[in-house]
């Protein structure tokens, strides 16, 4: 079998990622006069990193994230001192969806819940969890849609069985009066089964006013903080701070 052929089987047999290196592999082999033993283990970990890679690919496009590129690396603690950077970085271990524990982030709007929420769900991705991304607004209105087209059940199975469920944004529009409930039926299917973490700009004491459902937000927050780490990421607004950076930069007129 010459080199054309083996790349040819290695290819019907799926395995790319050895398929692409093979050549090098085989150079480096001649060149640095490597053992056998060695030029095998080098393209198979060659393939197992590609289909790594893949699959974060397609799990990372699959989670729908609204600002695909957030991540740890790129968010400024130095902004908000008081954020518990401690606490972010144990998230972003994904521990508590292995412990299918919940996560609450409550700050106003600009102080960075969303990019760390989606950060973390980068980060679980990673570390080989599923993840769905919705603002709270496009969740209520797609169970809303599955409900007119008889689909609910399916979608709310769906949504029950992801590992971590990244709820962003309450607060941020008004939602109908069905979202309390819709909320708390989605939360009690995942109660101690899967983890969520949900950002919001308002503080928990606010929420039965913002959805409209007392009763249901009593009981919503009766299981989502029962296992929930809390991190709060205000007072300050980065993008309140930007726009006074730009003012001030901003050559008098």
């Amino acid at each position: 079998m010459n080199l054309v052929e083996l790349d040819h089987a290695l290819r019907k047999l799926r395995l790319s990622g050895m398929a692409d290196v093979l050549e090098t592999r085989l150079r480096q082999a001649q060149s640095d006069k490597m053992a056998p033993l060695d030029l095998v283990s080098a393209l198979v970990s060659d393939e197992l990193l590609r289909r790594q890679d893949r699959l974060f690919a397609r799990r990372h496009k699959l989670a729908r994230f609204r600002d695909p590129e957030r991540a740890l690396d790129s968010f400024d603690f130095d902004f908000n001192k008081k954020i518990n950077r401690a606490l972010v970085y144990e998230l972003a271990t994904a521990n508590f969806v292995a412990q299918r524990e919940d996560v609450l982030f409550l700050g106003p709007p600009g102080s960075g819940k969303s990019h760390l929420a989606q950060a973390i769900g980068r980060a679980a991705i990673q570390q080989g969890y599923r993840v769905v991304y919705r603002e709270a607004h496009t969740l209520i209105e797609e169970i809303a849609d599955a409900t007119l087209d008889g689909t609910r059940k399916d979608y709310l199975v769906e949504l029950a069985t992801v590992p971590l469920l990244i709820i962003d944004d309450l607060g941020m529009r008004k939602l109908p009066h069905t979202a309390a409930e819709d909320l708390l039926e989605l939360v009690m299917r995942r109660y101690e089964r899967a983890s969520t973490l949900l950002t919001s700009n308002r503080p928990v004491d606010d929420w039965g006013k913002l959805l409209g459902d007392t009763a249901a937000v009593t009981a919503l927050l009766d299981r989502l903080l029962h296992h929930a780490h809390v991190l709060k990421c205000g007072p300050r607004s980065w993008r309140t701070k930007t726009q006074t950076d730009l003012r001030q930069e901003a050559p008098a007129r």
